[in-house]
């Protein structure tokens, strides 16, 4: 799945990986975060938590382990993580995902 191409104007988050793991766009207020992601190959991210976040796939799989249970969400599924709660996350490669998180510093954007 392909995002529109006006997204390509928005800025990108400062993440942990290249952008030729994981792609991003995201739109960010005082209220939250928007992020869309493309995964262009698996990614795992280790037990942590943080604010509430919402999530949706577009395309792919997302595995989230949820205080202890797992479940797997696929495009049209979407996620509800509460704030505080411990979750990890094994992301497939082709998966398009958009989150949003209530907090609007959840992940720095990238400098232009």
């Amino acid at each position: 799945m392909t995002l529109p191409a006006f997204f390509d104007v928005f800025p990108a988050l400062d993440l942990p990986f290249p952008e030729s793991v994981v792609s991003t766009h995201a739109v960010r207020s005082d209220a939250g975060l928007v992020a869309f992601f493309r995964v262009h190959e698996d990614v795992s991210l280790p037990p942590h938590s943080h604010g509430p976040q919402w999530g949706t796939v577009l395309a792919g799989e997302v595995a989230l382990t949820i205080a202890g249970e797992t479940h797997r969400y696929g495009p049209g599924q979407s996620y509800d993580i509460p704030a505080g709660v411990v979750h990890g996350v094994s992301i497939m490669a082709g998966t398009v995902a958009i989150d949003v998180f209530a907090e609007a510093d959840r992940y720095p954007l990238k400098p232009r």
